[in-house]
């Protein structure tokens, strides 16, 4: 496919990279000119306005940090719906559903667009090994277009209903794995206290109940903390604000939700929105601040 691409962030750069490696041709722009020149070397070709990147291509796709940008980038005095041809774009952004909604319906009257929106789960990693989870909102046949595009880095696509359904899909699973980390550093905090090798905590629930892709990935990097973040602090915040936002609005409990939510507020005054969600441990243990709080100077 004829693909253009407008976002090229942590996990931008790489969906690139992989619908490359899957032979599709791809038009690239982003805000900062810089990330663009790695991917030339791989084949992309570098547009120099989003309405350029989404003109004569089968599909659009776009991975942009809110809803701010996703607006900006697609309705922008050179944005995607100035594009020629333009059929549909699919969003793989985590912005709220009634945002999307409001969004598709401006993109159809204005140019007959279609809209699919598109949230990932899996990070990084999960682009890398092509095993993305992707919850899709939009019309039938536009999911199943975008997903010839999408199984180049994604291990499902599915259809969870019209346009805004992908984004309430999303929070769904930011609220699982938000309340999942914040316990997850609790329950260090605890062994710590208490004469465990937190080292082994990971291994030792491993197989059980407690056991889970966050509490692998995460445990470790909260002890030992690394150089490159796999998603900021600042990033889950924002999306479990959304959480709490559309959950009030439509009259849903969420109580251990909202008490995560002040944790990671806590941690974002702390200083540490720019560094990664593990960093959250600093709350419990305090003495580990000052380690990912150099990962943000570095």
């Amino acid at each position: 496919m004829k693909i253009g691409f407008c976002g090229l962030g942590l996990m931008g750069a790489p969906m690139v990279r992989k619908l490359l490696a899957a032979g599709h041709a791809v038009k690239v722009w982003n805000r900062s000119a810089a990330k663009i020149a790695p991917l030339e070397a791989l084949g992309a070709v570098a547009a120099a306005t989003p309405a350029l990147a989404a003109s004569d291509v089968d599909a659009v796709l776009m991975c942009l940090y809110d809803a701010d940008a996703v607006e900006a980038v697609v309705f922008g005095a050179d944005g995607v719906v100035h594009a020629q041809g333009l059929k549909w774009l699919a969003d793989h952004s985590s912005i709220p559903p009634e945002t999307t909604r409001r969004l598709a319906q401006r993109l159809q009257q204005a140019c007959g667009a279609a809209w699919v929106d598109a949230p990932v789960s899996g990070g990084v990693s999960g682009v890398e090994a092509g095993t993305l989870a992707i919850m899709a909102g939009g019309a039938a046949q536009c999911v199943a277009d975008a997903a010839e595009a999408m199984r180049a880095y994604a291990g499902r696509v599915t259809h969870m209903g019209p346009s805004g359904a992908g984004q309430a899909t999303k929070l769904c699973n930011q609220a699982i794995v938000a309340t999942t980390v914040v316990a997850i550093a609790e329950a260090i905090g605890l062994a710590e206290r208490n004469g465990i090798e937190v080292g082994k905590l990971a291994q030792a629930l491993a197989g059980g109940w407690a056991d889970s892709k966050p509490l692998q990935v995460f445990v470790p990097r909260m002890i030992d903390v690394q150089p490159e973040s796999i998603g900021a602090l600042s990033t889950m915040l924002k999306d479990v604000d959304t959480v709490a936002a559309v959950a009030q609005q439509s009259g849903a409990p969420m109580p251990v939700t909202s008490s995560v939510q002040q944790v990671l507020r806590a941690a974002a005054a702390m200083g540490l929105g720019a560094a990664e969600l593990s960093s959250v441990i600093s709350i419990m243990l305090p003495e580990r601040r000052a380690a990912f709080a150099r990962t943000i100077a570095g």
